[in-house]
């Protein structure tokens, strides 16, 4: 157990090679009741979401949800953030949980009237069933036909009983839901789901498996990979970002920055040789400085030393090496294609 934002969160429970493989292999389970909650609401609840975040909220229909980001002036991140239409006024917006109170702060300095934000961080658990069986697991305990839900898409149902928001969403790279509960039903909805699961071999997962399995998949970790220094199109999350939909903070530096281009990119890579490139270590290429390590680690599935890093954009190509000083030592790395790992389509209730 650690501290991590003022909460004591669990690393590991069996180990994080079993923890990750049994995510890529069979279910894994994760508390991530740490996460903040935010809800926006009111007859210009939209117009309010639609100022905060670069992506498009009116395209959302209640039950759907969209990855998209809190940006400041320049482009840059407050926070990367789902929001979940509820209806069309009220929206529910999932936040990381070092950033809650900044969030919320941020969101309520930029409402517009018409529009309220309610801090319900205190009221929700989060519980997350990811991996190929994870379908399997909750069909038979929720109270809703899951088997329907798409991704980013979600339902308030019961599971087991207990008053449940299902989404099919996650941070693993592996198919799976989010469940957000009251916080008083959450240690129930865990052993209920721990019991169920363990036929199909659902395993409970910690912090040091989510951050193995995020990095497998390219899925970006604010405070390391994306922060208020760097801008969306820099992140290459150009698919969270919709300049024709209006005005919003920060959109006049995007559009200025996706016409004359980002001097920087974020890129996947590999090490060639020998080395674990880890969080923070300098990046060097053609000799020279270039920037540090954001994530970087060994990952059980790929058996790969991988990570992610900023490197110059015409750097920043698919086959582009460079050195990674792993303890004072240059070894070499190379760009690779983003994601490092894709699942493959599995059948799922009747879908791929």
């Amino acid at each position: 157990m650690v501290d991590f934002a003022g909460w004591d969160m669990p690393v590991q429970y069996r180990g994080v090679v079993e923890e990750h493989l049994a995510v890529r292999t069979h279910a894994g389970l994760f508390d991530v009741s740490h996460m903040g909650e935010v809800e926006i609401r009111g007859p210009k609840a939209l117009e309010a979401v639609q100022r905060l975040t670069c992506n498009d909220a009116s395209r959302l229909a209640p039950g759907q949800a969209q990855y998209t980001a809190f940006t400041t002036e320049r482009g840059a991140f407050v926070d990367d953030v789902i929001v979940y239409c509820m209806s069309a006024g009220r929206y529910f917006i999932c936040v990381n949980a070092a950033n809650t109170a900044k969030d919320f702060a941020w969101v309520r300095s930029h409402l517009v009237a018409g529009a309220e934000a309610v801090d319900r961080s205190a009221e929700f658990a989060q519980i997350a069933l990811q991996g190929p069986e994870a379908f399997a697991i909750l069909r038979g305990i929720a109270e809703a036909e899951i088997e329907n839900l798409k991704p980013f898409t979600f339902v308030e149902a019961p599971v087991a009983g207990i008053p449940s928001l299902i989404a099919r969403t996650g941070y693993t790279g592996e198919d799976g839901f989010e469940m957000y509960c009251p916080s008083s039903k959450a240690a129930e909805l865990w052993d209920t789901l721990l019991g169920v699961g363990a036929p199909f071999g659902l395993t409970p997962c910690g912090l040091a498996a989510r951050d193995t399995l995020r990095l497998e998949a390219c899925l970006m970790l604010y405070g390391n990979d994306i922060d208020e220094t760097t801008t969306v199109l820099e992140a290459g999350l150009n698919f969270i970002l919709k300049l024709d939909k209006g005005d919003f903070i920060g959109r006049e530096t995007l559009a200025r920055q996706k016409e004359t281009g980002t001097p920087r990119r974020l890129v996947a890579f590999e090490m060639v040789e020998r080395g674990i490139a880890r969080h923070g270590y300098p990046v060097a290429l053609d000799g020279k400085e270039a920037g540090h390590v954001t994530s970087g680690t060994f990952v059980p599935f790929l058996k790969k030393n991988v990570g992610m890093t900023y490197l110059p954009s015409p750097a920043a190509r698919e086959g582009q090496e460079f050195d990674v000083m792993i303890r004072g030592k240059s070894t070499r790395a190379r760009v690779v294609r983003s994601p490092h790992y894709k699942r493959q389509a599995r059948a799922t209730g009747g879908r791929a």
